[in-house]
């Protein structure tokens, strides 16, 4: 079987997308049966269902593919054996905007073996350099949460790369105030933070900040202000990265804040797990959500870590951070 994937046209003159499916004996004569797709209602009309990898997640079976017009997403539902057709009942996105500049683009997907899937990136650039410029997310582990909804980690393996640690205990976020941390700092790091519910407007976690501002990446969480499920008669929060700041340079290709919605409970913790790998930010919120932006500081002291909780005090359980290494350490270039 083989999916070829693109689009179909609705009246008014637009497309949705489409995946089309074939079968072979031989590989070389190919047969066409029918579009792949069922009752899909998830995607925005004019997406296209480029870069499909379909494969079981638990119960259920996911397509991930690529939109040419918002960048990596994916459907959720149940696959008809008997009419080999997808019956789609969920999706959602793993780009929360345009595709470029500095989207995520398309997906690589392969089962784990314990009913989940592990799915790669690759980047879109957000500055000219010479000669190729794309680059990988890190590897993330997809699971179904429930029925219904996609649970989001890094691989396990990430943690393999930790080297020098820093932990900042229990402190209490004043109100409207910035809070830098002292010997935290990198641009090759990851950061794991938690902290307790409350009523802050926004709680924001900055990377990548220059000493006086100059430059810095705003990791930003703001409770109860995504969307509205009418359906579970819920409000999802939202994650937000502002790369406005992020660089000085002339030749950088700003991006509109990279905002995804997910749900925390009113009771809920937050947790942020920070990849920062120089010119990119990946941020994991709960095991729910995953947002991820290119950066290009310019300044080789924009490294600094900073908190700030706007409206009124939160408290930090804790903040661990690590330096990483380097995945090629070792590895001799190709001849």
């Amino acid at each position: 079987y083989a999916l070829t994937a693109g689009s179909q046209p609705i009246r008014g003159g637009r497309t949705i997308r489409a995946e089309y499916l074939h079968r072979s004996k031989d590989l070389a004569r190919w047969e066409y049966l029918h579009q792949f797709l069922e009752n899909d209602h998830w995607g925005l009309v004019g997406d296209d269902g480029a870069c499909p990898y379909f494969w079981p997640i638990g119960p259920k079976h996911i397509l991930l593919h690529f939109s040419h017009m918002s960048g990596g997403k994916y459907m959720l539902g149940d696959y008809d054996t008997a009419r080999d057709k997808f019956v789609v009942t969920g999706g959602g996105d793993f780009n929360f905007g345009p595709v470029a500049p500095s989207g995520v683009h398309a997906p690589s997907a392969v089962p784990d073996g314990k009913g989940g899937i592990i799915a790669i990136f690759n980047m879109n650039p957000g500055m000219a350099t010479k000669g190729w410029n794309q680059i990988m997310t890190l590897p993330r582990r997809l699971t179904l949460a429930g029925t219904s909804d996609l649970a989001i980690e890094p691989v396990a393996a990430v943690t393999s790369l930790r080297r020098s640690h820093v932990r900042v205990g229990k402190t209490t976020l004043p109100a409207n105030q910035e809070v830098v941390l002292p010997g935290v700092a990198g641009n090759a790091m990851e950061i794991d933070a938690e902290f307790e519910p409350s009523g802050a407007g926004v709680i924001e976690l900055n990377v990548l900040r220059a000493p006086g501002r100059e430059e810095v990446t705003r990791i930003q969480f703001y409770r109860n202000r995504g969307y509205v499920n009418r359906d579970a008669k819920q409000q999802s929060s939202a994650l937000s990265i502002d790369s406005s700041s992020s660089s000085t340079l002339p030749g950088v290709r700003l991006r509109v804040p990279e905002t995804a919605s997910f749900f925390v409970g009113p009771d809920e913790p937050l947790r942020l797990r920070v990849f920062v790998d120089r010119s990119v930010v990946e941020v994991f919120a709960n095991g729910r959500q995953c947002a991820a932006v290119r950066v290009y500081p310019g300044r080789p002291d924009s490294v600094g870590v900073s908190l700030r909780s706007q409206g009124s005090e939160t408290v930090l359980t804790s903040l661990d951070a690590w330096q990483m290494a380097d995945i090629y350490r070792g590895l001799k270039p190709a001849p």
